[in-house]
């Protein structure tokens, strides 16, 4: 679906440079700002009605936490609200009943009602780690509020897209040409979406990369509705802890911006160094210390630089501080053996059983191992496990010191 270009507010007028710096500088560190130009022109209209941006981001709440990948796109809307802008936060509780197809290979499984709003009570306070909670500038909705509509409504908004236009989208050519099957429910998605547009009056909408067909059709629907069209800004995806895949909390590589000081700290210890500069850029908005890539001391000083920055930013400087010294104390200080052994695990099920990883590593037996875990004797990174908590994501494993009571240590390798 391509952008299309529309009159500016005051065209043929001398740009205001106040405003034109403004565009440039919301727009630094954005994969695109689309249409070109119309970012200035909504700011330019926003100013002559005397009111704020209406900047809009849609997050259905399929999973109970937010993590550092969600991060990169709420610190750009913090960027709008000290702009003195306000964002429109939709949690898509009705959204989520169909799930967003972007980037799938398959349809994503449907979560209960139960599921959804257990997840959607959490979302409002983990975004406010990062998001300004003055009312001027925020503006939480559930996006049940309007698409819970009558069925002649529904309808009438099917009635603004064609199948080709849907079929466009990346994700659904791709599955098209695998032969894969396409639920109309899908197709349903990004209309429902651009609606979410439509109700909340957006003036701008952010999202990932991975969301630039939904964003463009945004204003496909505004369109259709006689609304003024939405700037759209995409964000860089975030890797997650594995420094290949996109941070998800399914593939368990995730930092998750409740995480305790403690464990933030340590996943982030466990990034690669190639990952360094892309957490520096996206989340704490500079470059990594210069000279960080000459050598293993310079990149692990680096990386503890960037690991006290995202412990400050989304818990406290003292809570940083500590998190370092605690960190220092097991990891670096510790009185187990200077040299820890690495054991290497399967995962074909996608997950690694650690009772018999550790009944196999220091000679115990496995209800033995698991009455460890139970009793909060075992831990991962810098994680207590919690009891019944046998069976973990291969993704969080990966790298991580395994320490079962206080002297017993393996860091764990994922096999091939």
């Amino acid at each position: 679906m391509q952008a299309e270009d529309e009159p500016a507010a005051g065209a043929g007028q001398r740009q205001d440079p106040h405003l034109a710096r403004l565009a440039e500088e919301l727009s630094e560190g954005a994969v695109d700002s689309l249409p070109e130009g119309v970012l200035l022109e909504r700011l330019t209209r926003a100013r002559d009605e005397r009111r704020p941006l209406r900047v809009k981001l849609g997050i259905d709440p399929t999973a109970p936490d937010i993590h550092l990948g969600h991060a990169v796109v709420l610190r750009k809307l913090r960027q709008f609200q000290d702009a003195g802008h306000r964002v429109v936060l939709i949690i898509g509780d009705y959204t989520a009943r169909v799930g967003d197809p972007s980037g799938r290979s398959s349809l994503r499984p449907m979560l209960t009602e139960q599921e959804i709003e257990s997840n959607a009570a959490t979302f409002r306070e983990q975004a406010m780690k990062i998001l300004d909670e003055d009312p001027a500038r925020l503006e939480v909705r559930h996006n049940s509020e309007w698409l819970a509509m009558p069925s002649v409504e529904l309808l009438k908004l099917m009635r603004h897209a064609t199948v080709a236009q849907l079929l466009e989208r990346e994700d659904f050519a791709k599955r098209m040409a695998a032969s894969e099957p396409i639920s109309l429910l899908e197709m349903l998605y990004p209309l429902l979406q651009g609606y979410d547009s439509v109700a909340v009056e957006a003036d701008v909408e952010l999202g990932g990369t991975d969301q630039k067909f939904n964003l463009l059709f945004g204003r496909e629907i505004q369109r259709h509705y006689g609304r003024p069209h939405q700037a759209i800004m995409t964000m860089p995806i975030l890797v997650g802890v594995d420094g290949t895949r996109k941070m998800s909390k399914s593939l368990g590589n995730q930092i998750g911006i409740l995480d305790p000081p403690d464990e933030m700290y340590g996943k982030t210890m466990a990034i690669p160094d190639s990952a360094m500069e892309e957490y520096y850029r996206l989340l704490l908005g500079r470059e990594p210390p210069a000279g960080s890539e000459q050598g293993a001391t310079a990149a692990r000083d680096a990386k503890r630089e960037l690991a006290r920055g995202l412990v400050a930013w989304l818990h406290s400087d003292e809570e940083a501080r500590g998190a370092e010294a605690n960190f220092e104390r097991v990891f670096v200080q510790r009185e187990n053996p200077e040299e820890i052994k690495e054991a290497d695990f399967a995962c074909p099920e996608g997950t690694v059983h650690l009772p018999e990883l550790i009944s196999r590593e220091f000679g115990v037996s496995r209800s033995e191992a698991r009455r460890l875990i139970d009793q909060g004797g075992v831990s991962l990174g810098e994680t207590a496990l919690a009891a019944g908590e046998h069976d973990v994501p291969c993704g969080r494993a990966d790298g991580q010191v395994l320490r079962v009571g206080r002297r017993r240590f393996v860091r764990l390798r994922a096999a091939g």
